[in-house]
C-alpha cells in the first residue's frame, strides 16, 4: 500500500492504484491490433500486386474485343427493340401481332458481324404476358446466343 505524507509527519490516507483496468484495455488493444493486422495481410494478398509499382511490360491497352460490346433484346408493347453498344434498332408488330421472323433475321445479322459474341440481356415491360419474353429467348437461341440473361425493363 502506498502512503501520502501530509508535510508534518503523520500519514494521512492509503492510496491503492488499481491497475486491472489498465491491463484490461491493453489486452482489449493487443487483440484488436493483432486481428487488424492479419486482415491488412489478407487484403494485400487479393489485391496482387502494388498499385503504386512500376509496369513490368510496355504494352499499350488494348480496347475490349468485338465480343464485349452490350447487346440487349427489350419486349415492348409496340414490338422488339435491339440495342448493340449505342446502335438501336426497332422491329415493329406486324398486323398486330410481334415480327418474329423479323426478329431472327436481325439477330441472325448481327451474329454474323459478332461471331465470337454469345451472350444477350432479354428485358420485357412489366405489363405484357410472359409468352412474349419466352419468344425473345427462342429467337436469340436460334440465331446463336447461347448465353441469355434477363433483366428488368424498368433498370435499362
Amino acid at each position: 500500500m502506498a502512503h501520502i505524507d501530509d508535510g508534518k509527519g503523520r500519514r494521512s490516507s492509503n492510496v491503492d492504484i488499481n491497475i486491472v483496468p489498465f491491463i484490461d484495455l491493453m489486452s482489449v488493444l493487443i487483440i484488436f491490433l493483432l486481428i487488424s493486422a492479419v486482415w491488412t495481410q489478407v487484403s494485400m494478398i487479393q489485391l496482387g500486386s502494388s498499385i503504386y509499382g512500376q509496369k513490368s511490360d510496355d504494352k499499350e491497352v488494348q480496347p475490349p474485343p468485338r465480343a464485349e460490346v452490350p447487346f440487349r433484346l427489350d419486349v415492348k408493347p409496340f414490338g422488339y427493340r435491339i440495342v448493340l453498344g449505342k446502335q438501336t434498332t426497332e422491329i415493329p408488330k406486324k398486323d398486330g401481332q410481334y415480327d418474329f421472323v423479323g426478329l431472327i433475321d436481325e439477330l441472325r445479322r448481327i451474329h454474323e458481324i459478332y461471331p465470337e459474341k454469345n451472350d444477350a440481356v432479354v428485358t420485357m415491360a412489366d405489363e405484357l404476358p410472359y409468352e412474349y419474353l419466352i419468344n425473345g429467348m427462342d429467337a436469340l437461341l436460334q440465331s446463336g446466343f447461347s448465353q441469355i440473361s434477363i433483366a428488368t425493363a424498368e433498370a435499362l
